[in-house]
């Protein structure tokens, strides 16, 4: 993925945000020069991975496969003394892009659809091995609301509803094509994204940068270079 690209993503998400009167945190907006004036006081931001996070899951294939992520909040994976004891995101999505399928080991995460358009969910069991499970019936909770969905059924969520899921459970969301993009809220038990991601797909949870043009602001896993 071109650094240009997740440049103009961050624009975009920018511009977005501030059209659904969302701000963000002020290190979200901080130039590099900021970045570095105040880098004794960042360690938690560093340890928890806050903030910009920019990815096409090594697809090569960022407006169909990929996402904008913001990490609002978040503990440590390791340090529990870390942080808070639980993690918020924005994740904001265009048009007809998704999330590839997955699954979390130990994450329960809310999905919110905060904005925008409509926010479209398949879910799968996982099998003993981790493979996907075509056949049997999801039990899933939107909002408290117990919905039994059949294997890869799509499911809508719109504006001020949400769906929870739990370890385990595959699942591959994004924004309904021609419903418009999406600004969705993600508020879940610790976050951790060296580790405790399952893709059904070979993917990468972070991209691959080609260094076609200077940052605009560095991604959460990229405080080391500052």
């Amino acid at each position: 993925m071109k650094r240009s690209e997740i440049n103009a993503a961050i624009k975009w998400s920018k511009e977005l945000l501030y059209q659904y009167k969302i701000k963000l945190p002020q290190f979200g907006y901080w130039s590099l020069d900021e970045w570095k004036a105040n880098i004794d006081k960042i360690d938690m931001i560093r340890k928890t991975m806050l903030g910009w996070d920019i990815t096409d899951y090594g697809s090569g294939d960022f407006d169909n496969v990929g996402s904008v992520l913001f990490t609002i909040r978040n503990g440590g994976q390791n340090d529990r003394t870390i942080g808070t004891p639980y993690a918020e995101k924005l994740i904001i999505i265009k048009d007809g892009q998704r999330l590839p399928t997955h699954f979390h080991y130990s994450k329960t995460e809310d999905i919110i659809n905060r904005g925008g358009g409509v926010l479209e969910l398949k879910l799968y069991n996982s099998k003993e091995d981790f493979s996907i499970d075509y056949e049997t019936d999801v039990v899933v909770y939107c909002d408290g609301i117990e919905k039994v969905l059949k294997a890869g059924k799509s499911i809508e969520i719109t504006t001020g509803n949400s769906i929870t899921l739990t370890p385990y459970t595959y699942h591959n969301f994004g924004a309904k094509k021609g419903a418009g993009p999406l600004i969705t809220g993600e508020v879940s038990s610790i976050n951790d994204d060296n580790s405790d991601n399952h893709f059904a797909e070979k993917l990468n949870r972070f991209a691959n940068i080609d260094e076609d043009e200077e940052p605009v602001h560095p991604l959460c896993n990229e405080y080391n270079l500052l």
